[in-house]
């Protein structure tokens, strides 16, 4: 019973995460990630009952159909939407909760050939943006967002968004709008904007005796300095 509600639940979900669905019509044929998660819906029920040949048959006519690549043994949670779908990629101990939304050339991939958990465990409310690379055993909590080509190699708390190659993890508060993810903090011009106040500030202190003003802007520059290499 849970498959066949699963299912409608993802098809249902559709029109609620992308506004060009004009009718029911066009799940049929615009909706590779739909129809890749149906597959795997019923892969993973039959995988999770000892079959082995049959669910990784399914798994490659999907990959076929949909290039969507999805190994039968992940787990997917409920109203999970894959968008757009082509080259997306989830490894066998891949764990994915409820309402994540992922774009294309997504890999949710391992590290190393060792047998056990070796993929990522994916929070609820998670925004995976496109191409992004989420590697080894490693957690992305609730409400985390992924940017756009980065690669994550470390857990990300929940409610904070890792951009940048290796991905930098910048502490956020959580966003209403779940495809608010194109609107993400620029790294590395804040360590240009941190270096050029810091010259500013050098510049000052040769130039003025005012020791608590220097003071106070130095403090203010270490503590952007702090963050930024706690990101790392």
């Amino acid at each position: 019973m849970n498959l066949f509600k699963n299912i409608k639940d993802d098809f249902c979900n559709v029109g609620k995460n992308d506004p060009a669905l004009h009718s029911k019509f066009e799940l049929l044929f615009n909706y590779p990630g739909l129809w890749a998660l149906f597959y795997h819906r019923i892969a993973h029920s039959l995988y999770k009952r000892g079959l082995r040949f049959i669910p990784r048959f399914i798994s490659g006519f999907s990959r076929l159909v949909t290039t969507v690549d999805i190994h039968p043994a992940a787990q997917i949670g409920k109203r999970v939407f894959i968008d757009h779908g082509a080259g997306v990629v989830i490894g066998e101990t891949t764990i994915i909760g409820d309402d994540v939304l992922i774009y294309q050339q997504v890999t949710l991939g391992g590290v190393s050939t060792m047998h056990g958990k070796r993929h990522p465990t994916v929070g609820n409310g998670v925004v995976i943006g496109a191409g992004a690379k989420v590697l080894g055993n490693i957690t992305l909590g609730d409400n985390a967002k992924i940017g756009a080509n980065s690669v994550v190699v470390k857990d990300v708390p929940c409610c904070a968004t890792a951009v940048g190659v290796p991905a930098r993890i910048l502490t956020c508060e959580k966003s209403s709008d779940q495809l608010s993810h194109n609107i993400l903090p620029d790294v590395n011009k804040e360590i240009f904007h941190y270096l050029i106040k810091r010259i500013a500030v050098l510049e000052e202190s040769i130039r003025s005796d005012n020791k608590k003003l220097i003071e106070k802007e130095d403090h203010e520059l270490e503590e952007i300095y702090a963050t930024f290499i706690k990101s790392m």
